[in-house]
Formats: structure tokens, sequence, C-alpha cells
């Protein structure tokens, strides 16, 4: 490796500088720090910026975005045909780079102008490669890494052409040692979030503190896509970052609080939610709830925490809400009992209301798979029930709208339960589902049902043929009766009379046909 050698008396005897350090910065590159004019109209002083040198017709200088002229003599292109024609930035890679504790202790780049005395030969990993001439002043104070290396040359020891992940982002941040803070940010401001987080993982990798600080601050004061925070959350895990702005930063990115003492956040939406009086918000905030704690949803990995015992608080709160509701109704409610709060609204409301809160926890707890309880907690409503006897159909047909739900989850194998809970279920609800049969047809609320009379006959002959014989016959004289009102449920009728009064051959015979 040729020698370098450098002094203030003489003119320097220039010689290809070279060194092996990788950078591997983890995105492509998006935008380009824009070229910056030159703050004297002397030519000499073009030279204390970095002077790259690349293939002129190459894709790298025709998508940089860094003019030719100011930034690239062409007096000083050295050899091109050495030099390998430039490829557009190369694709993220695994970075490699080890964590490093940074404070911003480096002096100030020199404001006079210095001759070139450095060139940096970079080779981008996936193609493409570059020279740059620096000042190996402004290098080494800006770069404890440089620094190093730097001082590796002058002792004669170095090896290869530096080789980066990044040509671009790499060639950017060298740019910026060459600026004051102020300019850094507003170059930031310009390239975007993206681009300044690939420049703080090269400044961390060279130990490069002013670039480190700038683009710290000026991450912790802008929005960022969830790509964006996902880039952030990468680079902090590989470095570690001394500045009260990094905590900052951390702060937006991690909830530091101990399991123990985070609030349960799922359980207060819950709440809130099953409290709420206007409906549309009330509507709004079920359907952003519900996403957030379904299976399916992509919060799935990190979910609220959200327990069965929770769920069936709130749904506890809302069957004594109902209760009490219905009780007002018969007038049969002390007047010191009276919700004082909703008294201005209409009864109907008030009970609706209580019922689609009850039929949406019911809905997060299927999805949960921890709704077979429930079944049992509904076949035990007795107060309910009698209270369903007396009250008008107006009102009562919003009890049925929480036994269809169960209905149609147990005949769609989306619930199992024991056979005590589906033949309790049926033995206490079945026959008020009769009679308000008309009523949810009128006002189905979101019911199908075509499907719901599908699932009542599967959910009946998921019993004993004995219990099956006692329903059935109860919807046959309803039926009977009422045509249309009545849930028409012929198919599992004829499943039935066919289990129950065919046997052998003649059974296979009858449903082959």
């Amino acid at each position: 490796m040729n020698r370098w050698s450098g002094g203030r008396g003489r003119k320097p005897r220039r010689r290809a500088w070279c060194c092996s350090f990788a950078i591997p910065p983890s995105s492509p590159e998006v935008n380009t720090i824009p070229h910056s004019k030159s703050r004297h109209k002397n030519k000499t002083e073009s030279f204390s910026k970095p002077s790259v040198v690349s293939v002129p017709n190459s894709p790298q200088s025709a998508k940089s975005g860094f003019p030719i002229v100011g930034r690239i003599d062409p007096r000083r292109i050295l050899s091109p045909g050495r030099v390998s024609p430039i490829d557009s930035d190369p694709a993220p890679a695994a970075s490699q780079l080890r964590s490093h504790s940074f404070r911003d202790s480096s002096p100030p780049p020199p404001e006079s102008a210095a001759a070139l005395d450095v060139k940096l030969k970079l080779r981008g990993r996936s193609g493409g490669s570059m020279v740059v001439e620096v000042e190996s002043e402004v290098l080494g104070a800006n770069s404890e890494v440089f620094a190093g290396l730097i001082a590796d040359c002058k002792r004669g020891v170095g090896g290869a052409t530096m080789e980066v992940e990044n040509l671009g982002v790499f060639r950017d941040t060298i740019e910026l040692m060459f600026e004051d803070d102020d300019r850094i940010t507003k170059t930031l401001i310009n390239v975007g979030v993206s681009r300044s987080i690939d420049i703080l993982e090269v400044s961390a990798g060279i130990v490069f503190a002013k670039g480190v600080r700038c683009c710290l601050k000026y991450l912790e004061a802008v929005p960022w896509t969830e790509e964006e925070e996902e880039k952030l959350r990468s680079l902090f895990t590989r470095f570690e970052f001394d500045d009260a702005t990094t905590r900052d930063i951390l702060g937006r990115l991690y909830l530091n609080d101990s399991v123990d003492s985070r609030p349960n956040v799922a359980q207060q939406l819950v709440w809130s939610i099953s409290t709420c009086e206007d409906a549309n918000a009330r509507n709004e905030m079920k359907s952003l709830v519900k996403g957030l704690l379904c299976k399916s949803s992509v919060y799935e990995k990190n979910h609220l925490d959200l327990s069965k015992e929770d769920l069936y608080a709130v749904c506890d709160s809302c069957l004594s809400s109902l209760i009490s509701l219905f009780e007002e109704a018969s007038d049969t409610t002390p007047p010191e009992r009276l919700m004082k709060k909703d008294s201005n609204k209409p009864l109907i409301e008030r009970i609706s209301r209580q019922v689609d809160n009850i039929n949406w926890l019911l809905e997060i707890m299927l999805d949960g798979q921890v709704a077979e309880d429930f079944v049992d907690i509904w076949a035990h409503q007795q107060q309910l029930l009698k209270m369903h006897d007396i009250a008008s159909p107006m009102i009562r047909y919003e009890l049925s709208r929480v036994s269809a739900i169960l209905f149609v989850a147990m005949g769609t194998r989306k619930l199992q339960c024991p056979l005590e809970a589906r033949s309790g279920l049926l033995q206490a609800w079945f026959g008020p589902m009769l009679l308000d049969f008309g009523w949810l047809q009128r006002c189905r609320k979101g019911l199908d049902m075509r499907t719901l009379e599908e699932a009542m006959g599967q959910t009946l002959l998921t019993l004993p043929l004995k219990q099956q014989y006692v329903l059935f016959m109860e919807w046959f004289r309803h039926f009977s009766r009422h045509g249309t009102e009545c849930p028409n449920m012929s198919k599992a009728f004829q499943i039935w009379w066919r289990r129950s009064f065919l046997r052998g051959s003649e059974t296979y015979a009858v449903e082959s046909r």
C-alpha cells in the first residue's frame, strides 16, 4: 500500500489512501442530499468539500442528484478506466455493525480550506464504486473511526478498498461533515425521515457524533410511518445512544413501565363503550376495538391484555342494567333505583343499547373462544324470563336477539359447549324465540333470518331424540298457527322424523333419494 504523506510547508505528494471498513445502512437510497451552493466564489475553495470521482456516464452520476460542477472537478477524475461504473444504490441488507455509545465530544471542523489529502475508494457490496477525495483533518475531527484509520495509514498499516452497503448514503454522510448544525438539519428535512434514518445508521457506524445528534433531534420532532418506525426499532437494537433526545425517541417506541404497573387499556376501552350514550360514537368505537382485539388483527402480537374475567365482568354489568330496565318497564322498579341519567331517553332505546353491548361482547368472546360460559349464564336468567312473559312485544323481542346470536354460533359450529348448557338454553329460550320471531323479522338489526332458522334447527338436532321430540312438537304447533311469523325448521324436522321413526336399511334408503 502506498504511504500517506502530507505537510503544510510544501505541496504534498498525492497517492491513493485506502482502508477497510464496512458500513451497512439497512435501507435503499430514497432521496439524496441536495447540493449546497458554494459559500465563496473563489474556485480554490470548492476543493474544501469532498470530491467524488466516478465514471461520468454511470448511473450513479445520473441518479445521485449531486451536480458534477462544483462538487466534482473534471480535472480530478483519476483513471476512469480503472473505476467501475456506478450502479444504482444496492438493496438493503442485514446490518453487522457493533454497538457503540456516542457522546458529542468531537471538535468542530476547521473553517479554513485545506488540500484534499485523503482519497477514499468506495465499493458497493452489490456493485458500483466511487472515489471520494476529502480533507483528512475534517474527516478525522468528525469521526473517531476515520481518525483511527488515518493514523494507521500514516504508520503504513491498512488494507483494501472500503466496502459499503449503500454508496449514496455513505457519501451523503461524509458531505454532512462539512456543514454546521443548522445546514445539516435543513438537509435532513429535505431528504425526509427514511433517508435520515439511513444517515443516522452510517453516522453511528463511523462514530460521527454531530451527524448522530442532528439526526436524533430531527427524528424526535417529526411523525413516522409504521415502516419508518420499524427501521428505527431495528436500529436501536444495534446501537446505544447517550443523549436526552434518544430517551424521548425510545419513549415513543416502547412503554417502559413494568407489566404490573401498566393500566389495563383494553378493559377501560370496553367499559367506556358499554356506558357510551351516543349511538354513532358507540358504533364507531365498537368496530375499532373489536378489530384490535380479534385474532386476525395485525396487532395480535402486541395484543391488548383483555382477559376472560374482564369480559364477563362488563357483561354482568350489562345484564344487571338490562334487568333494571325491564323492571322499569313492568313498573316493578323502586323510584330510588331509576337511572336518572337516562330518564330523558325512551325505554326502548335504553334496552336496545344494553342488548347491543351484550351482543358485541359475545362477538369478542366467540372470536376468543371463551363464550361457552355465557351459554349457561343466559340459560339461568330467570328474572328476565319472567319479565319476558309480561313485557310488551316491542320490548321483549330484544332479549331474543341475544338468544339468536347463541343459536347461530352453535348451529354454525363456532361455539361448542356441553350438552347440559345447550339443553338448558333451548328449554329456557326456545319458546320466547318462537314468540318473538315475527318482531325479529321486522327489526332484524343485522340478523340473517335464513341463517337463524337453519341454525335453530341444527342446534335442536344436537340434543337427545327425546328432548328433540318435545321441542319439535312445540315448534310444529306454533308453526301451524302462525305460519311465516314462526321460524321455518322443516328440514331439521324431517331429519328428526327419519332418525326417530325409520330404522335400519330403510333409513339409508330415504336419505339416498
